[in-house]
């Protein structure tokens, strides 16, 4: 250094330069020497190291590298040339002025804590990047974690600067911050609830991004989209978006259908009502033809007369074990309810094969479609309440 001041006062005394802006000159000189090897340095790394490693990891097979080496993560690498170089050299040019140099190294370490704080976030976007392609995380809502973590880094971040800014000792400062405790609770008593709800959800698996939940109180009827810190987004079946809080969905109850999916089968349960009038015995003649039908394979006798409303459930049975849609492990059955003055209820019990929305009201509607048309085949008739129309053929 000490040459290097030399050979700068030789050549400014060449030069002509009044030996009371000598010094003057070799700082400004010395400080433009520095800032245009930090901005060669940046370049370099910009322009030349960072499309190197991008070629580099483009290459690879694996996944991970691309993104603990994404541009962010990089270009907040090149961030830290500067103030790192200024801060290093800076001390040797401005040794003899130390008001000053405190001022520069405090910009210095502020610009570094700042830079620092958005390097670590980039980098802990990367680990969430990372952990939402992996096969074991994939399904499980880690964002809110994540997010917590760069608030943490955020808040300690701010420590430094106001350490540095007031000269005092972070420790203090935490220190001093423990008496308001109480006050930062009631500030942020909002996301440190839905902080811990989102832990209670995560380890006990109780809501995953793509999970479908329903809750009436927050109008919440549709596909979980996003799970951060503080909101559940959910995109209703209507396509509008519902924001729940995470601690209500702890506090509350909601119904998630991912068991549904998860077991291949979607309940159908779906009753008609039968006019009461139309129940009766079989004749021999109908009883012969009933027998000629494949559907009465396993049909079980009661006695001598057969009730048209037993066979007729029998065909149910039937019909529901065969058809191909239907989910043939799980429970299906066709039962009885309760008379009511609209009739004697009929109820269709059993679970789709399909899960899909579409399918599933397709079916629905299919064997509904069919129990409707076959019930004259039994001689009988859906109860109905009477309309206007049949009101006029009494009267006619």
């Amino acid at each position: 250094m000490e040459t290097i001041n030399a050979a700068m006062k030789e050549w400014l005394h060449q030069i002509g330069v009044a030996d009371g802006y000598m010094v003057l000159l070799m700082k400004v000189s010395a400080v433009i020497g520095i800032l245009v090897l930090t901005y060669i340095l940046n370049m370099i790394c910009r322009k030349i190291v960072i499309p190197a490693i991008r070629k580099v990891t483009i290459k690879t097979d694996s996944v991970w590298d691309d993104h603990i080496l994404s541009d962010d993560v990089l270009k907040g690498v090149c961030r830290l040339i500067t103030p790192i170089v200024i801060t290093t050299m800076i001390p040797l040019v401005l040794f003899d002025m130390p008001s000053v140099l405190t001022f520069v190294l405090k910009l210095c370490w502020i610009y570094i804590t700042i830079m620092a704080v958005r390097l670590i976030c980039a980098f802990i976007s990367s680990l969430y990047a990372i952990s939402s392609e992996h096969e074991k995380y994939r399904n499980h809502s880690l964002k809110g974690f994540y997010q917590m973590i760069k608030l943490v880094v955020i808040c300690i971040g701010a420590i430094i600067i106001i350490s540095t800014l007031i000269d005092k000792d972070p420790i203090a400062i935490l220190t001093g911050l423990g008496a308001g405790t109480a006050i930062l609770m009631l500030v942020f008593q909002d996301t440190i609830k839905s902080f811990v709800a989102g832990i209670q959800l995560t380890a006990n698996d109780m809501l995953r991004p793509g999970d479908w939940i329903t809750m009436p109180k927050y109008g919440a009827d549709g596909d979980v989209i996003e799970v951060t810190l503080t909101t559940v987004k959910v995109r209703n079946w209507d396509k509008t978006i519902t924001t729940v809080p995470p601690y209500a969905l702890i506090n509350d109850s909601f119904q998630n259908w991912r068991g549904m999916f998860d077991i291949g089968g979607r309940r159908v349960k779906r009753s008609i009502n039968i006019d009461m009038h139309t129940v009766r015995f079989c004749t021999e003649e109908e009883m012969a033809k009933f027998r000629q039908q494949p559907w009465m394979e396993g049909f079980e006798q009661t006695g001598k007369e057969e009730v048209n409303l037993y066979i007729f459930r029998h065909y149910l049975n039937y019909y529901l074990s065969h058809h191909p849609k239907v989910n043939k492990e799980m429970t299906m059955l066709v039962r009885q309810l309760q008379p009511t003055a609209e009739g004697l209820p009929i109820e269709l019990y059993f679970f789709s094969a399909d899960t899909a929305w579409l399918c599933y009201e397709h079916l629905q509607g299919e064997v509904f479609d069919h129990v409707l048309a076959t019930l004259h085949t039994f001689d009988l008739k859906v109860f109905q309440n009477p309309t206007g129309l049949d009101l006029q053929r009494i009267r006619s």
